[in-house]
Parts: C-alpha cells; sequence; structure tokens
C-alpha cells in the first residue's frame, strides 16, 4: 500500500514538473490563469443570436525580402483571385466575405496601395494600418503614424473621418510588441504607445491575441478600453465595455481581442492541448472544429453576449499561407464552416465584417 502512495505521490510532481515547463515554453504564465478563472467562473451564457466575422491580415508584400517585382505581383494575383472565391459566399445579409488589409507603413508601395483601395471599392474588404518598428521615440511616431493616415486617404482613398472630421484607424502592432511589451524592449521603444496611437486618431488596437509570445496579455476573450500609465504593456488590463453602462474616455484606446484558448481536440503526444489563437495559416488551417472553439470563446460586450465577435488573424502573402487559401481551398473552407454553423440557423446570423465595421457594431451595443 505505501509503494502505491508514493508512486502516485511521484506521478502527481512529475505531472506538476511537465505542466510547470509546459506553461514555461509556451509563455502561458501570462494568461492561463486568467484562462482557468473563466473555465470555472459561473456564467450565464445567452443563446447566441448574431456572429460577427473579422478576418484581419498582417498584410506584408515585402515579407522576407520580396522584390518590388515579387511584391506586386503577389498584390496583383491576390486581387485577381479573391472576388473570383468570395463572390460564392454570403453571410445573412447577403453580404460577401470582407478581408482587412492591416498594412505595414515601413512597405508603403503605391502601386499596391491603388490595388487594395481598387478591390476594397469593390466590396471586397478595408484598409488599416500596421507598423513594425525597433528602439524608436515617441516623437518620431506621432510623425510617422499622421504622415501614413494622411497619405492613405488623401493618395489612395483609404481610411475613413469620425464626426469631427478627424481621419481614424484601426491598428496592429508587428511583432505583437504593442506598448513595448516585450521584455526584452525590442520591436517597438515607446513606453507611452497607447497615447500615440490615441493622439493621432486610433480608435480600436487589433493585435490581440499574440500567444505564445511573451508579449500576450493577461486579458483574454474581450473588448475593453485599455489606458496608458507611461509604463509598458498598459493593455495587459483595462474596463470591460458593459451595455449602457460605459462610454470612452478620451484617453483610453479601444483593444478588440481575437480567440484565445486551448484546444483538447489537438493535442501533442495526444495529451497536451495546442494553444488556439485564431491564426490562420499553412499548417494552422481553418476547421470547422475549431471555429466552433472562436465562437465559444464568446468575445462580447458585457449585457449583448448573444452578439459573438470573432476576430482571427493571418499572414496572408505568406507564401504558404496564400497556398492554404487559394490551393487548397483554405477560404472556402473557411466560410463554408461559417456558413453551416451560424448563418440563419437556430435563430442564428452570421456577418461578415471589416475591422471598421465590427469597431462600429461593438460602440453601437455599448450604447443602446
Amino acid at each position: 500500500m505505501l509503494t502505491i502512495i508514493i508512486c502516485f505521490f511521484v506521478l502527481i510532481v512529475l505531472a506538476a514538473i511537465v505542466l510547470t515547463l509546459l506553461v514555461r515554453s509556451r509563455n502561458m504564465q501570462f494568461w492561463i490563469r486568467t484562462y482557468i478563472y473563466n473555465a470555472f467562473s459561473a456564467k450565464v451564457k445567452s443563446p447566441v443570436k448574431h456572429v460577427y466575422f473579422c478576418l484581419v491580415d498582417h498584410y506584408e508584400p515585402y515579407y522576407g525580402d520580396a522584390t518590388e517585382e515579387e511584391a506586386r505581383k503577389l498584390v496583383d494575383d491576390w486581387v485577381t483571385n479573391y472576388p473570383e472565391i468570395a463572390k460564392l459566399h454570403s453571410d445573412s445579409d447577403g453580404n460577401p466575405p470582407q478581408h482587412s488589409y492591416f498594412y505595414p507603413i515601413e512597405e508603403y508601395d503605391k502601386h499596391i496601395l491603388d490595388q487594395l483601395s481598387r478591390i476594397c471599392k469593390s466590396g471586397y474588404g478595408d484598409v488599416d494600418v500596421h507598423l513594425h518598428h525597433d528602439n524608436d521615440t515617441a516623437e518620431n511616431l506621432r510623425t510617422v503614424l499622421t504622415e501614413f493616415k494622411h497619405t492613405l486617404f488623401d493618395n489612395h482613398q483609404l481610411l475613413r473621418k469620425n464626426k469631427q472630421g478627424d481621419i481614424v484607424y484601426g491598428f496592429i502592432h508587428g511583432n505583437w510588441a504593442l506598448d513595448n511589451s516585450r521584455p526584452d524592449g525590442r520591436w517597438c521603444g515607446v513606453d507611452n504607445e497607447l497615447d500615440i496611437l490615441v493622439e493621432t486618431g486610433c480608435a480600436y488596437d487589433m493585435t490581440m491575441p499574440s500567444a505564445p509570445s511573451d508579449t500576450q496579455t493577461k486579458t483574454i476573450n474581450s473588448i475593453y478600453y485599455a489606458k496608458e500609465d507611461g509604463c509598458a504593456k498598459s493593455h495587459d488590463t483595462g474596463r470591460n465595455l458593459v451595455h449602457g453602462l460605459t462610454s470612452q474616455e478620451e484617453n483610453e484606446i479601444l483593444m478588440i481581442q481575437g480567440p484565445l484558448t486551448l484546444n483538447w481536440r489537438n493535442r501533442k503526444l495526444g495529451l497536451i492541448p495546442k494553444i488556439e489563437s485564431g491564426e490562420l495559416s499553412g499548417d494552422l488551417p481553418p476547421d470547422i472544429s475549431r471555429t466552433k472553439l472562436w465562437v465559444n470563446c464568446a468575445v462580447a460586450v458585457e449585457g449583448k453576449e448573444e452578439h459573438i465577435f470573432v476576430k482571427v488573424h493571418t499572414h496572408g502573402l505568406q507564401h504558404k499561407n496564400m497556398e492554404m487559401f487559394f490551393e487548397k481551398n483554405g477560404f472556402d473552407d473557411l466560410w463554408s464552416s461559417l456558413e453551416s454553423l451560424y448563418r440563419d440557423r437556430d435563430g442564428c446570423k452570421l456577418h461578415y465584417v471589416s475591422a471598421w465595421e465590427m469597431y462600429e457594431k461593438i460602440k453601437q451595443l455599448e450604447s443602446r
């Protein structure tokens, strides 16, 4: 009997060691406590009546040191082929799938932005702002963001103006390092980045989730307001949007997160669940089980939980990802899974939205 007890104790210790190593190796220590708390906290789930789906693309034509000719050909092919597939699909409102192109400032190319402007005007998406930077300053960042938003608006008829007549934009941080959130300080350098974003007209940020990166926030599966505190990673926590009770303060930025959970159907060695962060790639193609996981993460405005917001992300122009989307029916599989599960079934409606349209719907639900 004593031998059995000792063996059982040893197994528990070994399991604890393996789990600890797993958490550390995948940087899960930043968010796993929130995941566990949410899993075991008592929540009354509302029946899902509306699913808003947004595909956010870290759209990098010059990825991997592509030449100008190679980059432009990638985008030309995309602009030709995407509508041909998208027009075969529609949501509950009859709209085709929308693609949100977060274009990197440092890769500006007039021809490419003209092409993206053309496909967006045809009704297949929208453009917002993406930035990779390192060892930057607040002054330079302010200038770069301001100049780029005017370039997009004035030269390419992209972005939009708010009621006050100011050009506004959505943002994704390159390398996930929003607000200088990497522990080593690389790939940003600006501790007050949230303030600079707000000052220059950023209406919302869609960088998160970033797991397994060490830039991942404690807050997961949420829509919330973050405020700069002068330190790195100010968006680690914030104020959740609550229907009829919250409103945005001048120095706050709206954080719209994508799904982050553990995929127990997809396990290493049959035991260890993989991280599900809503990434679409050649190694992580869409399937119907992943689609269900995204919706089950229940990203919503508090008090309006019947409206679920699903924001997934990709690096669409990487060759293996383009192959997955276009040659291996990735787009068809993605949209077909959404339509089969949520388009006009069981009282639910599916809505394909751009990043900006998702932002507008969230703000509408908060204020009603």
